[in-house]
């Protein structure tokens, strides 16, 4: 029998004791060697102890799963993906011929998905994975964005975002229909996410959508009053950049 040296890389301690469980139980052709509670520790494990598989959540906070896998310069392991979010992602990763397994996992797609692991190459992973991350690229650099929450990835038509606004390491997406999303990361972090000319960074706390300005109001920075009837602060040393960019 063909053994598969495991790591499980998940943020959800609950997650992967059923995971680590149902492995012991089901799968006795995989032994688990190691365990990482986020992406940074991940990397760590999979440089130190080189697994012969990983069963990765694709939703951490700080870096999920695809960040790691970029992260990476070589990839010489299987992927199993795991995750509670059954839209893009799932459907990239099967047009990228990868595994997955949707939260809560179903024991016989677990012994499934071992199985066609130990039938497959790894220079076949390493070039699914290629194209996996090539798509997730592409989706990010276009009119979506794609948000990391505690309950997956959101997906959102920049058209709908009117403002973000930072919390420390989190950071608020105001929506159009007047639903927010929050998401573990910076400020900064998200505006690298964003690749349109309609956004700006007013201040060190606000990046906002142009097309949802209302007024701005000259002052010391000034500020801007937004469709949501949001006053945001205009930072004085963002103010002649603003005002340059919006033609004033």
């Amino acid at each position: 029998m063909n053994i598969l040296r495991a790591i499980i890389i998940d943020d959800e301690k609950h997650c992967i004791e059923t995971l680590q469980w149902q492995l012991k139980k089901y799968c006795p052709s995989v032994e688990l060697i190691a365990i990482a509670e986020s992406g940074k520790q991940g990397i760590e494990q999979i440089l130190s102890i080189k697994p012969d598989i990983i069963f990765l959540d694709i939703e951490m906070p700080q870096m999920n799963g695809f960040e790691m896998l970029s992260n990476l310069k070589e990839i010489n392991f299987h992927i199993v993906f795991t995750t509670a979010y059954d839209k893009f992602a799932l459907q990239a990763i099967k047009v990228s011929a990868l595994d997955y397994l949707v939260k809560p996992i179903d024991e016989e797609e677990l012994i499934a998905a071992i199985e066609k692991a130990q039938s497959s190459t790894i220079s076949n992973t390493a070039t699914s994975l290629k194209h996996l991350i090539s798509q997730i690229q592409n989706e990010t650099l276009s009119d979506r964005l794609i948000l990391p929450t505690q309950g997956g990835l959101e997906f959102v038509d920049l058209s709908e975002v009117i403002r973000c606004e930072s919390d420390s390491n989190y950071t608020t997406i105001f929506l159009k229909n007047k639903s927010k999303i929050v998401v573990s990361k910076t400020l900064k972090e998200v505006e690298g996410l964003v690749h349109s000319q309609h956004f700006f960074r007013v201040h060190h706390s606000h990046f906002v959508n142009l097309k949802e300005v209302l007024k701005y109001v000259r002052g010391d920075g000034g500020h801007l009053e937004m469709s949501d009837h949001a006053v945001i602060p205009v930072s004085r040393s963002r103010k002649h950049e603003l005002l340059k960019f919006l033609n004033i």
